[in-house]
């Protein structure tokens, strides 16, 4: 795809003449990055796993949660408004560009300045010099901002795909050459850095916009609104996300947070493959979609209905056959995790379509309640981390687990109110692969007739693949209009092929 001049990536008229198809061009290369850095990613995993142990990814866990929580200043959700805003100008984002690296400079000063404190918390010294080496990420990360935003906002997906594929390349490889020549946690430090640098170099290239000097009245008043919301939302769901975390390396120590942090990760692991290409097709699509009810609501109940259909039985699979993804995954060192791994399960189906969410918040422009919401669920969300703690990774994990069905209604129930998406329409399109995905997983789990090649994890994981998404398929076709369902499922992922 050939690049856009500079003076012509503030302008979407273009896009409306052909947004269906850009939109199915975009989901297919989108996907098919996703399957590339999935298996960069999960080959990583695997290969990490059996070179570092459990106290390595739980120092890293310490340190990430404070950095992260202060990662969120760096954007300060102002990609996500240059995305959403129906008309935006040079002037405009060339003042969002200086007040993103302002702020990354000023955040990078402020963790380096926590270190000492993030070290004594934790009562470990070596927090000290990851912490402050991570510091530097948040420069590189602020000088991305705006260019992976206007990139976003043309649709140039084939560009932000190349650029995220190299980057992670480049961050897997560092980490395996550092793992392998003995530098234990460092190995996972590299990795952060490489994909940083590397990130920051393709997005500058893929986007051939450059930032004029700020301007005081350039008019980015309610873009720095609707943008404080998105972090005041995305601050309050972290730390309600990233308590469990804190309290279990406070209380329990590295070993027990690095077995509860490594399930959680492998459990989002897929999931994120497939939310990820997804939002960044569906978020701008829905946002030019916003004066068109009719169309936004069809278009979103097809994006949910294709994120369930791939998410929903690939948590049914994980839960089934647990103990056999660990060993075949991590190894038998991290067998202790089948149980944690099992209680997540259920926050794992949050996660899934959990994403419309922040769709539909955001490209609604209903940020104001989207930051509400996070308020009132970070809330109980730390008050059920401080009530479980007291067992362990353990009594985090059923009591973060557990609670997410609850959340799931009411989540929905709030986000739709006062909107033209319905929660009973939804559920009509999710029908099918809730269902299906639930009861291959309940025939699969139930009974022992499908054991193959006990003594060979490996073989005996793919024959059970296949006997999952055999029942899948057959009850999703048994399911009154399923067959038709699936065909148009079907008649998509064709589609996609050919684009």
């Amino acid at each position: 795809m050939s690049k856009i001049s500079p003076e012509n990536y503030f302008n979407t008229d273009h896009l409306k003449t052909d947004l269906k198809k850009r939109s199915v061009r975009g989901g297919a290369v989108t996907i098919a990055a996703q399957s590339s850095k999935f298996i960069l990613k999960f080959g990583s995993t695997i290969v990490l796993a059996r070179l570092l142990v459990p106290e390595d990814y739980g120092l890293i866990g310490m340190a990430t949660v404070v950095i992260g929580f202060v990662e969120y200043f760096k954007d300060l959700g102002l990609s996500t408004a240059t995305i959403q805003r129906r008309e935006i100008n040079h002037q405009q984002i060339s003042t969002l560009f200086w007040i993103n690296i302002a702020v990354a400079c000023l955040v990078a000063l402020v963790v380096a300045l926590l270190a000492p404190v993030v070290a004594s918390f934790y009562n470990e010294p070596r927090l000290r010099d990851i912490t402050l080496v991570l510091a530097i990420n948040f420069i590189f990360g602020g000088l991305t901002v705006q260019h992976q935003a206007l990139l976003k906002r043309q649709m140039q997906f084939t560009s932000l795909a190349k650029v995220e594929i190299v980057s992670m390349f480049a961050g897997v490889a560092s980490a395996i050459v550092a793992a392998y020549w003995g530098f234990n946690y460092w190995a996972l430090v590299v990795m952060l850095i490489a994909t940083s640098v590397t990130n920051a170099i393709g997005v500058w290239l893929a986007c051939s916009w450059r930032p004029g000097l700020p301007k005081r009245n350039s008019g980015v008043g309610s873009m720095l609104a609707y943008g404080s919301n998105i972090t005041g939302f995305g601050l309050v769901n972290y730390f309600s996300r990233n308590l469990d975390n804190i309290l279990i390396g406070r209380r329990w120590g590295s070993q027990e947070l690095g077995l509860y942090a490594q399930a959680y990760k492998l459990i989002l692991l897929p999931i994120q493959q497939i939310n990820t290409p997804v939002t960044s097709v569906a978020l701008p699509t829905l946002s030019s979609l916003q004066s068109e009810p009719q169309k936004y609501c069809r278009y979103y109940y097809k994006a949910m209905l294709s994120i369930a259909a791939l998410g929903l039985p690939t948590i049914g699979f994980l839960f089934a056959f647990a103990d056999k993804v660990i060993l075949v995954v991590l190894g038998e060192q991290w067998l202790e995790t089948v149980p944690i791994f099992k209680l997540l399960m259920p926050a794992a189906l949050n996660a899934t379509v959990g994403v419309g969410l922040g769709w539909a918040y955001q490209s609604l422009g209903n940020v104001g309640r989207q930051l509400r919401w996070g308020i009132g669920s970070s809330i109980i969300n730390s008050i059920l981390f401080i009530f479980g703690v007291r067992w362990g990774a353990m009594g985090v994990a059923a009591a973060f687990g557990l609670s997410r069905p609850l959340f799931f209604f009411v989540g929905f129930a709030y986000c739709y109110d006062r909107t033209p998406l319905k929660l009973t329409q939804l559920l009509a399109h999710l029908r099918f692969p809730i269902i299906a995905s639930m009861g291959a997983m309940v025939i699969l789990t139930s009974t022992s007739l499908f054991t193959f090649f006990p003594d060979n994890p490996y073989l005996s994981l793919l024959i059970d693949l296949g006997f999952y998404l055999l029942f899948y398929f057959l009850i999703w076709i048994l399911l009154p209009n399923g067959k038709e369902s699936l065909w148009g499922m079907f008649r998509l992922t064709k589609i996609l092929r050919q684009k």
